[in-house]
């Protein structure tokens, strides 16, 4: 056995069923919260306890950790123990109508406001008309009337003595009143006689009749005065019967708002505007109901909206402080709209349409955001951020926002806020507003980090089947026995890629108890097995493993060239892994170099072809240091190489390739042969030490299957970087054909240790060779210097 060879007990955990103390999870008590985020959840928990401005927490993550349910139960909880908010309502402004105030008031009594003002508005309506249709009013009208009619009698009667003693008299004709003269019998002259009067009579009589005129004018002054005088005695008597009659009203309602001043104002103003709008309900009962429709509104018969609540946000059944889920944060969902009513062709809003958004309903309490929704909606960012941190929450119309021509006629008055934010997010989107974004670390002065990842310890494999046991009595599953548990604590590990640790992604075990379940019950079993367990990630690969399938096809054929069985100098099978984010699988690619003499260097060909990334060009400079140190001390490298990864048509990047590229730079130098069979991964220092890598397993796997395909031939292997021997979370077919001698896994530390495993010579002889053809290189091209 080589000495750098990995024995099968080194290639996965595997959890005994030792690991349990029961038979199924039917002998174990459920849990439902959080295991292994003991930061996060410390950090949220303190986060929701902090009562000061900027204070908002930012939850980062990936999905399926358990970030969205952990932090609404733990936020619902710290909710329930919070005081309740009070109620939130916007009432008619009447010194400025286009500006609706906003007024607190206590818990529940929001909705008693609008039923008292509903219930007063009715009972005035109703006093208001009997009042005025009431014998007292009639009477004391009349008398107004017919003490009216007397004086505009007595003055008519003097008016017309005065004409009489001129030889006049008054007439009421539809041009109005005329004078008419009078003979000397005192009745009013014909066309005929005063035709055969003389003109000195004429003069006179017009001399008189433009006097009584003047008095005429005079008069009909005074019956403007005297009608207008009337007016406003019937109007004061109106307002002083109605005013008795609706002020016990008043005065019973604002005792029992007496607590809320801005409420007591309002009522007052009410009564106040009742008191001038009298004649309005008087008429409201005459109006024709086609004229309704063509005057509703503030300037129309509606006008009594005016005395309606409009009750913005209503706490009466909230127990606790408010706990909001805005899955949807557009800008209006968020602050709130003005709601608009075609009416005959004409938009039309008042302060009875405002409707609140999800910061009104949460005010005083909490609310949830999913970060990329917001970002999503960059108005509703914004948004967010003033009403942050003006601690006012602003209803605007959009179009005045972006700069258009304005469309609202009201500016309804902020509401105090007074809340706490929960954006739930991943780590990108918390780097992007962190870096990008001034006010957001001002904002959400609090993260909680919810780790993929916890320690593989006894507490935390309880806490896991303990899950297992709760979603088993949620959803009335069968009982898992302990061989089941130790699988899925053993895929556990295999999702976090470390021997040492348990993945924290519950979504996707969950999925796998539904599925395992869900076998047992094909296979009618009672109790859920490890067979089951095995059954249903294989059917979940399967499901997913189509390209898979499709390149191990092309490898089969021939199609994609991988030898697995020679020895080939400059050649050597590389491993990659291509990921579609809910499946992954390794895929061995041929790296090929050669080396001439010439003075470029080491060329990459992927990177002349723009095809290769940063990261991978990074891996490809750093052999000329490991070069240069290991074999530039005696002679110069004078040479060119060129190293390619084959039949690679995508972009390129990363550093796992870089040992691989060594390995055959190497073996083109020294012109010695590197096993096929053997593939390898690992990126490479100048110092010549391997360093770790990601995806091992798959990539592993991925050379097995091509192997198993072809057959086992017993000198087939893997060469991985030995820090990565922690992350081997090996399928059992690999780990099995290892331990029968099929199939190697070899852990190295240099490139050196990996360079005798591939060509099996010492590296003291591989030095001796590389060194050999440099020295040639150099000879000839001084030889070649010398010549010209």
């Amino acid at each position: 056995m080589n000495k750098w060879e990995l024995k099968a007990e080194k290639l996965k955990y595997a959890c005994p069923k030792a690991e349990f103390s029961f038979k199924t999870t039917t002998d174990i008590m459920p849990f439902d919260g959080i295991v292994g985020q003991e930061r996060a959840a410390e950090a949220l928990e303190f986060g929701l306890q902090i009562n000061k401005q900027g204070y908002n927490i930012f939850i980062s993550g990936e999905t399926g950790t358990g970030r969205n349910k952990y932090s609404r139960s733990l936020i619902q909880e710290i909710a329930e123990k919070s005081a309740e908010p009070s109620d939130w309502c916007y009432l008619y402004n009447f010194e400025y109508p286009d500006q609706p105030n906003i007024v607190c008031v206590g818990r529940g009594k929001g909705s008693e406001l609008k039923a008292d003002m509903k219930k007063l508005l009715e009972s005035v309506t109703q006093i208001i008309a009997q009042t005025l249709n009431s014998e007292q009013f009639t009477k004391a009208r009349h008398g107004l009337m017919l003490e009216m009619q007397e004086q505009e009698s007595r003055i008519f009667a003097e008016l017309n003595e005065i004409a009489r003693g001129s030889g006049l008299a008054l007439k009421n004709t539809e041009r109005g009143v005329i004078t008419i003269p009078l003979n000397d019998e005192g009745n009013p002259m014909g066309e005929e006689e005063f035709a055969k009067i003389s003109p000195e009579k004429s003069k006179e009589i017009d001399k008189h009749a433009k006097e009584v005129n003047r008095l005429v004018l005079e008069a009909f002054k005074k019956f403007k005065d005297i009608e207008l005088e009337t007016q406003n005695k019937i109007s004061f008597l109106e307002k002083q019967l109605v005013f008795k009659s609706i002020e016990e009203d008043f005065l019973t309602l604002a005792e029992k708002y007496k607590e809320f001043s801005e409420v007591n104002k309002y009522i007052e103003n009410v009564l106040k505007d009742i008191m001038a709008n009298i004649k309005l309900f008087h008429e409201k009962e005459e109006r024709p109901a086609f004229e309704f429709l063509l005057f509703k509104g503030d300037n129309g018969w509606d006008f009594t909206n005016r005395y309606k609540v409009n009750l913005l946000v209503d706490n009466s059944k909230t127990k606790g402080a408010p706990v909001i889920v805005e899955s949807n944060p557009t800008y209006y969902n968020l602050v709130g709209k003005m709601e608009y009513e075609n009416l005959m062709g004409i938009m039309k809003t008042d302060f009875t349409k405002i409707k609140p958004g999800a910061l009104h309903m949460a005010n005083g309490g909490f609310l949830i955001i999913q970060c990329r929704e917001l970002l999503i909606n960059i108005n509703s960012w914004h948004a967010l951020k003033r009403a942050l941190k003006t601690e006012k929450i602003h209803i605007e119309n959009l179009g005045e926002q972006i700069g258009l021509i304005p469309t609202s006629a009201l500016r309804p008055e902020p509401m105090p806020l007074n809340i706490k934010i929960v954006l739930i997010g991943s780590y990108y989107e918390y780097s992007l507003l962190y870096n990008y974004d001034d006010d957001f670390s001002k904002l959400f002065k609090i993260k909680a980090d919810f780790d993929t990842e916890m320690d593989r310890n006894k507490d935390n494999i309880e806490k896991i089947a303990q899950i297992i046991c709760y979603h088993c009595q949620k959803d009335d599953l069968l009982k898992f026995d302990s061989t089941a548990l130790a699988k899925i604590i053993e895929h556990s590990s295999r999702l976090a890629e470390h021997q040492g640790k348990l993945s924290t992604r519950f979504n996707d075990l969950i999925e796998i108890i539904y599925e395992a379940e869900a076998w047992a019950k094909l296979d009618k079993r009672r109790t859920v097995q490890k067979k089951h367990v095995l059954k249903a990630l294989a059917q979940k690969k399967y499901r997913s493993a189509k390209i898979e399938q499709k390149v191990r096809e092309l490898i089969a054929e021939g199609t994609l060239l991988i030898d697995t069985a020679e020895a080939v100098v400059g050649q050597v099978n590389g491993l990659t892994v291509i990921d579609f984010g809910e499946y992954s699988f390794g895929k061995p690619v041929r790296i090929t170099a050669n080396t001439y003499i010439g003075k470029s260097g080491i060329v990459n060909i992927e990177r002349e072809v723009k095809m290769s990334g940063p990261v991978h060009d990074k891996g490809v400079l750093i052999l000329n240091g490991y070069l240069g140190e290991k074999f530039g001390n005696i002679y110069p490298l004078s040479f060119s190489a060129s190293i390619c990864m084959e039949q690679s048509y995508g972009n390129i990047d990363g550093d796992s390739a870089s040992s691989a590229e060594l390995y055959a730079l190497l073996s083109s130098l020294a012109k010695l042969p590197i096993k096929q069979g053997i593939a390898v991964t690992g990126s490479v220092n100048q110092k010549g030490f391997l360093q770790p890598i990601g995806g091992v397993n798959q990539k592993i796997e991925g050379f097995f299957a091509v192997c198993e395909n072809r057959g086992l031939d017993g000198e087939q292997g893997v060469i991985i970087p030995e820090i990565n021997v922690k992350n081997l979370m090996l399928s059992d077919e690999v780990i099995t054909a290892v331990r029968k001698k099929q199939f190697h896994i070899y852990a190295v530390k240099k490139i050196e240790q990996g360079m005798e495993i591939l060509t099996g010579v010492s590296w003291k002889q591989i030095m001796k060779l590389v060194l050999k053809r440099i020295e040639d290189i150099h000879k000839f091209s001084q030889k070649d210097r010398i010549g010209d």
